[in-house]
């Protein structure tokens, strides 16, 4: 990363630059004073307490990022929709992990953003910022490095990233637009299933009918928080399971994975501080279950 010094900034020190007008935390700046990285003016070598001066050169070199032990590079299709120097935007089919776990350890997204970053001779780990179950389709939000990571997840905290998702629910609902608000934790005795629990984390799901029959509607939703589960839980809920998800009710007559489908991404950018936006369409067996019960948008 290189920035030159504008007259804006004559006068004040490397680390308040750094701090202050490029928002590295304390962590990135240890990362890149202490893990390998450099810090040069005009091309030398500069400790953090120098004074910049008009016209100076400042660049960043980040160490070369480590790959954890149990992450494995996999050639995996990757359906790449964005990147940049700074992020990914990749449109996620269902069945596939985002990232490794005790139940899918390898051949998940990042096991091929590794090869990707290998044969591209890019020093980077994966840094996912909006993650997807593993039977949830559509679209991710990757940071391609450390620096990007932490100003995306400053992003994410302060609402500057939103999400549309779209999902097919079991029967009618009552009104055609809703907030949820419902406080979700784990369920005694599971490590992997939630519920709505008084003790549970705040969770607040906005939605939208699009179309609806007596047996299905269409739901636009959009989150507030991001508690994991908390689509499926909180419309299981309300007593209208996603269709496919029956790990929380829903019947897998129609569909084999829950209908949830992340439609749309909006994003400022973390450098540029441009907003983009990013829409995928529902996947083929959604949008082919819409058609068969007469709920699609012909």
């Amino acid at each position: 990363m290189q920035w030159k010094i504008t007259e804006k900034h004559n006068g004040i020190t490397i680390k308040d630059y750094l701090q202050n007008v490029k928002q590295f935390s304390r962590r990135m700046l240890k990362v890149v004073k202490f893990k390998g990285g450099n810090i040069l003016i005009n091309g030398s070598p500069q400790n953090v307490t120098y004074v910049l001066r008009t016209g100076d050169i400042l660049s960043i070199q980040m160490p070369e990022e480590a790959v954890g032990a149990y992450m494995n590079a996999q050639h995996i299709p990757l359906s790449i929709l964005y990147e940049d120097d700074a992020l990914l935007i990749i449109d996620k089919r269902a069945g596939i992990a985002t990232i490794p776990s005790r139940n899918h350890p390898d051949h998940t997204i990042a096991n091929g953003l590794l090869a990707y970053y290998r044969d591209k001779n890019l020093p980077y780990t994966v840094h996912v910022v909006t993650r997807l179950d593993k039977d949830t389709s559509g679209l991710l939000l990757i940071a391609k490095h450390r620096y990007s990571h932490s100003l995306l997840d400053k992003t994410l905290k302060n609402k500057k990233i939103t999400r549309k998702y779209k999902a097919i629910v079991q029967g009618r609902l009552k009104m055609e637009s809703g907030i949820i608000d419902a406080p979700i934790g784990r369920k005694e005795g599971s490590i992997i299933e939630r519920q709505v629990n008084k003790s549970g984390q705040r969770a607040v799901t906005h939605y939208k009918m699009i179309r609806a029959s007596t047996n299905y509607s269409l739901v636009e939703i959009k989150l507030e928080t991001g508690r994991t589960h908390q689509i499926r839980v909180h419309f299981s809920h309300l007593g209208h399971p996603l269709v496919g998800d029956d790990l929380y009710g829903g019947s897998l007559c129609q569909m084999t994975r829950q209908a949830l489908h992340c439609a749309e991404i909006r994003v400022e950018h973390p450098l540029t501080k441009e907003i983009l936006t990013f829409q995928s369409p529902l996947p083929n067996d959604m949008s082919s279950f819409l058609r068969r019960i007469q709920l699609a948008d012909y």
